[in-house]
This record gives C-alpha cells, structure tokens and sequence, in this order.
C-alpha cells in the first residue's frame, strides 16, 4: 500500500485514510472516568477478571444479546485480535488439523492457523469444512463485507462444527452496528442465542470487542462466553500464558458495558457517515455490496481491486484492497466509516468530483 498512500499524500486537499478501521471519536467520559479512578493498581490483576466485570459481561448479553450465560462463562480479553490470533494455539491445536473461516474474512483467523502450523480453509458452506476440522470461525457482521448470518445459517454451522467435533466461535464485535433491514429494528443475533443453540452452550463460544462501540480500541478491551469446560481451560492456559487485562481497564470495562446511551449515540454518528459516503460512490458507478451491518462500505466496480485502489489516491483516498481479505475479493475495495465528519464529507466531495 505505501505507493498509494504517497499517491494520495500528494493530493492537494492531503491524504484522507479510510482504510483502517480505527476510531476516531472520544472514549465515553464515564469511561475514562472509571479508568482514572482504578489507577491505584498495586496487585496483579485476575486473569478471570474481577467478579464485577464477569457480572458485568453477563448482565451485557442477556440485555443486549438475548443470551443467558454465568458469570464464571465469560472471560476478558486483551483485544479481541490477541484471542482470534492465539485461539488455535490456547486450544491445543497443531499440524494436521484445520481451522476454517469464511472466504471473504479478516486475514488473523488465518493468520492463527499458521502460527500453530495448522491447515487454514476459507469456506463458508458448513459442508465444505474438512473431517479434520477442529476450529471453526463465523464473523457476523462480517469484515471487511458486512453481512450477517442468519439464525438458520448460525444453527447449521453449529450442528456441522459438532458433527466434526470442531468449536465453534462467533465473532460479533459489530453488533450494535446494523443498517439495512431487518437489521435496523432487530437485534442480530448471536452465536449463543438460544434460537440457535437452545441453552446448550457446548462447543460453543462468541466473542466481542468494546473497541468500536464505545472507542476503546486503545484500551484492548474485549471478552469471550459460552462453554462452561472451554472457558475453563481457555482460563487455565492463559493464567500461564500471563494473558490479564490490567486492572484500570477492567474497571473501565464495567463502567462501559453499563451505559447504553453513549453507544447509541455512536451508532447514529456512524449511520449519518454513511449515509454521505454511501450515495457518493454509487453514484460515482460504484457497487455497495453486502454491508448490511458493521463499519465499513465495501465496494466494486468490477474492475482489478488494485486499479481502484490506484484511482481513489489519485483523489487522495486511502482505501483497503480487496485482496487483503482472502483470495476471494480480487474486485472490491473497503471504506471505513471510522473517520471524522469532515473527513467523511471530503471524501464524498471529491468522490463526486472525480478529483
């Protein structure tokens, strides 16, 4: 990407990046709030996190998620990236087993299998997943594409991971973000909704991130739920791992999970970038496929993915390629909607402008 990103620098207007996901809006107050006041942080912290965090999780998915789960099944994290990265690894697996996930996918579920020198299938049909599969991701909304499984989707993966005896995870850290109907007035569902499992969690986990609905993504706040006996060992391998989230952060953590209003406040800011950047490029000939839920736009013209890539830095656009999201998206470029009003605004002038 770097001569592109030069190519866009020397745009007069400077260089707009809507290729990385990163946000740019302040942290809730109360979050830093929560933060500041835990910073007399002497002791270790638990791997398990405090009880009032685990409560704290817990409370979150019934409310926001529908989904019963203990205290004792939910585990923080320290980012989501650090867990979908070392999951093959905390699990115990290695050579010749696989781990599958979807064709269109962020590149660290791949990038996990490697690092155990596991076998990495991209395939989204349950069928297509090899006897040897023992890790299975979903990613609902998807990134980069946004699109969101249905229930009857969620149930079939889920009966053919336990046909392999593969778990199954459920990554969901853009739920709150859900556009197009019938995202706009329902909920979209997790992993764990007993719609999908009934209340057997078994083989089963779902994660999500505070990183994009409450900018947090500096604190590396994230957490996991589901399987009782997964959580326990996932529990075990990380105290030894030293994998703990400090302290101040899981205090912010609590204060974050508790106060809805700011992340519903973030979710319009989100709809009305997107509602610029959106008709900009469909009527600059673009194609907004899937992106149905999530934070990004991802788009086609139909052309080589790296030509589009090239023209939107002649406009000064920072853009994500395709073909960084698999092999399977050799057409398609992602936009960001986690840049600054202004930036979004820019962005659909010169898109419009065609300069």
């Amino acid at each position: 990407m770097a001569p592109y990103a030069e190519r866009a620098a020397a745009h007069s207007g400077g260089a707009l990046n809507l290729s990385i996901g990163s946000p740019v809006d302040p942290s809730p107050v109360s979050v830093r709030e929560a933060l500041a006041a835990a910073t007399d942080a002497h002791a270790y912290p638990a791997t398990a996190g405090t009880p009032r965090l685990r409560e704290a999780i817990a409370e979150w998915y019934l409310r926001r998620r529908g989904v019963t789960v203990a205290p004792s099944a939910v585990l923080p994290t320290v980012g989501s990236k650090e867990l979908v990265a070392l999951l093959p690894f905390l699990l115990g697996l290695g050579a010749g087993e696989a781990v599958a996930f979807p064709r269109i996918a962020y590149p660290s579920y791949a990038m996990g299998a490697a690092l155990v020198g596991a076998d990495a299938v991209a395939a989204d049909d349950p069928a297509e997943w090899p006897e040897h599969t023992r890790l299975v991701w979903l990613n609902s909304p998807s990134n980069p594409d946004g699109r969101v499984l249905s229930i009857e989707a969620l149930r079939a993966a889920v009966v053919r991971a336990r046909e392999l005896g593969a778990v199954i995870v459920g990554d969901e850290c853009y739920a709150e973000f859900g556009w197009d109907a019938p995202w706009t007035h329902e909920p979209i569902p997790s992993l764990l909704d007993p719609r999908v499992v009934g209340d057997d969690h078994r083989g089963v986990l779902a994660i999500y991130s505070l990183s994009k609905q409450s900018n947090l993504a500096g604190y590396r706040a994230a957490f996991l739920a589901g399987d009782q006996q997964l959580v326990d060992q996932l529990l075990t391998v990380r105290k030894h791992a030293g994998l703990m989230l400090p302290a101040p952060v899981q205090a912010a953590m609590v204060a974050a999970l508790g106060d809805e209003t700011h992340v519903d406040t973030q979710r319009e800011l989100y709809r009305a970038r997107r509602a610029v950047l959106r008709p900009a490029l469909e009527a600059a000939g673009y194609a907004v496929e899937g992106s149905e839920a999530g934070l990004y736009l991802w788009a086609t013209r139909g052309l080589d993915a790296w030509q589009s890539v090239a023209e939107f830095a002649e406009l000064g656009i920072i853009v994500g390629p395709g073909p960084f999201y698999g092999d399977h998206s050799p057409h398609h470029v992602r936009l960001a909607l986690t840049a600054s009003d202004a930036d979004i605004a820019e962005a659909a002038r010169r898109i419009a402008a065609g300069r």
